[in-house]
């Protein structure tokens, strides 16, 4: 039963997924912002508890799936299936707080009028959707594919996953950088990155915004506004994250169907959580070395899983742990709100 995903337990379930998913996208943008606005902290408050009371419904589905007897054995998997759920969702959600400080930089950097950022956040969350798709089931299947012979090494006998070992090291890399730059993305040149390059590439862009619109005319000719560019920003942006947090959930788990819904559900979250979070930033400004221990903590785990299995259960307690302590430091020790306002203004 170990061996069993959910799509071979329950197929239902992926409709149930893709439904609520679609349902609670049309609802966000086709009714409660069908207009474009400023988000309010009440506004935000609620949307957050929303997907995170729906994550956590859905992880508890997922004990639901797995528990499907009663038994001691079922219930040992469907525990172990869903702290591999909670751990991969808290993984994820503390990994894109780190792109709410890029967020606040790129819309201060393009002057973005703060009732359009609900808009490029919307459509930078369904590029999201299509990518982690992408990553995670291309990822798992090159997984499955690239395990050596066993072999003893240390006195034991271990299968190494060539793709796993490289993620693990390239994700100790990844935090020791983290941690040296100390989140710091002050000086980057937003028009230059790759997302707005490629905007640039097929459209000539006007100096101006208008409204909430993507194109515009001027003096007959048809253009994309700085909101086009900003959009492709905040998707190239996400893809680099991505790179560092998709790595980091295939050590929790080998269901593309857990990592992926855990994955889209954090994601679908990270919106709101801009608006809640957007003006109390400084209060968190630990929080990238608490995500730079995660990262490290998270390849290490990927590195000595031949030798030594860490429970799911065991990876969230750390993770949950760092992720608070982070969290509590920064509030006892906050980067002053002007200091904060002067980085995202540079």
């Amino acid at each position: 039963m170990e061996h069993q995903s959910i799509l071979e337990l329950h197929p239902g379930l992926v409709w149930g997924f893709a439904v609520t998913v679609v349902i609670m996208l049309l609802l966000d943008l086709g009714v409660f912002n069908k207009k474009s606005h400023e988000v309010s902290s009440k506004e935000a408050t609620i949307w957050s508890i929303v997907w995170i009371s729906l994550s956590m419904i859905f992880s508890g589905v997922v004990y639901w799936v797995f528990n499907t007897d009663g038994s001691p054995e079922s219930h040992a998997v469907a525990v172990e299936k869903f702290t591999q759920y909670q751990a991969a969702y808290w993984i994820e959600k503390a990994l894109s707080v780190d792109n709410l400080f890029v967020f606040i930089l790129v819309f201060g950097f393009f002057k973005v009028p703060k009732y359009l950022h609900h808009k490029v956040l919307f459509w930078g969350i369904i590029g999201a959707l299509i990518f982690r798709a992408i990553f995670i089931f291309a990822g798992v299947g090159l997984i499955n594919l690239t395990y050596l012979p066993e072999m003893n090494i240390f006195g034991k006998a271990v299968q190494i996953n060539v793709v796993m070992a490289l993620f693990g090291l390239f994700l100790v890399y990844a935090g020791i950088k983290s941690w040296g730059d100390g989140g710091d993305d002050d000086d980057e040149d937003y028009s230059n990155t790759a997302g707005a390059r490629l905007i640039k590439s097929f459209w000539k862009v006007s100096d101006n915004y208008d409204g909430d619109k993507f194109f515009t005319i001027q003096n007959g000719i048809k253009m994309a506004t700085p909101l086009l560019v900003v959009v492709g920003v905040i998707e190239f942006t996400d893809v680099l994250f991505a790179v560092d947090s998709i790595p980091a959930i295939f050590a929790i788990s080998n269901d593309p169907f857990i990592l992926y819904t855990s994955n889209i559900f954090a994601i679908l979250g990270l919106r709101s959580l801009y608006f809640l979070l957007a003006n109390f930033i400084h209060m968190f400004s630990k929080l990238p070395y608490g995500l730079a221990i995660i990262l490290s903590f998270i390849g290490v785990k990927m590195l000595i899983a031949p030798w030594i299995h860490i429970p799911s259960p065991v990876s969230l307690g750390i993770v949950g742990g760092v992720l608070v302590l982070s969290v509590l430091i920064s509030i006892m020790f906050p980067e002053k709100e002007d200091d904060a306002k002067e980085k995202s203004e540079k």
